[in-house]
């Protein structure tokens, strides 16, 4: 199946593309109607599909990017994490679903609902460019406020925020709750 001209430099352009590069630019550098755009990446999608190849073309974070295959994932792994350690700890991952669920939010507030200082993990999410400080807060101090960025989209493989679970979703329901607090009540002395 030939691509037509226009599917061939969209594949060029998200090839060498860092970021997922949005249906607007593609239209300006294509010099094509922006409606135009998601047929002409579907096009794309499609001909990766029926050939087998070990990339695909996903709607991502706002845009669209060539990435691997997800049934090539252990070896893209294996070949990423040569010598790097990129996992995240339990806090970190904590704090990021709070910022995700709770956006924008202060480091306050996440402090005060993990319980612990959180210094040190917001630092981390930053440096890694998963939080990014959006605004600050009104009132004494005004604090800064996080929210999570799009290489949280990308990395999570999701378009917009809306696409995450419900954290209701997450929560272990009502008898779950009723087990462990039976669990915790002291043992009587009989």
């Amino acid at each position: 199946m030939a691509l037509s001209p226009e599917a061939r430099a969209i594949e060029a352009v998200l090839i060498v593309a860092v970021e997922p590069v949005t249906a607007g630019l593609l239209a300006e550098l294509l010099e094509v109607p922006v409606e135009q755009v998601d047929p002409l990446c579907d096009e794309l999608a499609e001909s990766c599909r029926a050939e087998g190849r070990g990339f695909e073309v996903v709607r991502i974070a706002g845009g669209f990017r060539i990435q691997s295959h997800p049934d090539l994932a252990p070896y893209v792994e294996r070949f990423a994490n040569v010598g790097v350690s990129s996992r995240l700890s339990a806090a970190a991952l904590e704090t990021l679903a709070i910022v995700a669920y709770r956006q924008p939010v202060s480091r306050a507030q996440i402090a005060a609902l993990r319980g612990v200082n959180v210094d040190g993990v917001v630092r981390l999410l930053e440096h890694r460019g998963y939080i990014a400080t959006v605004g600050r807060a009104a009132g004494p101090g005004q604090a800064s406020l996080y929210a999570t960025t799009d290489a949280f989209l990308e990395r999570l493989g999701l378009d917009r925020l809306d696409q995450l679970p419900p954290v209701e979703d997450l929560l272990p329901g009502p008898e779950t709750l009723d087990d462990l607090e039976e669990q915790m009540r002291p043992v009587a002395d009989g």
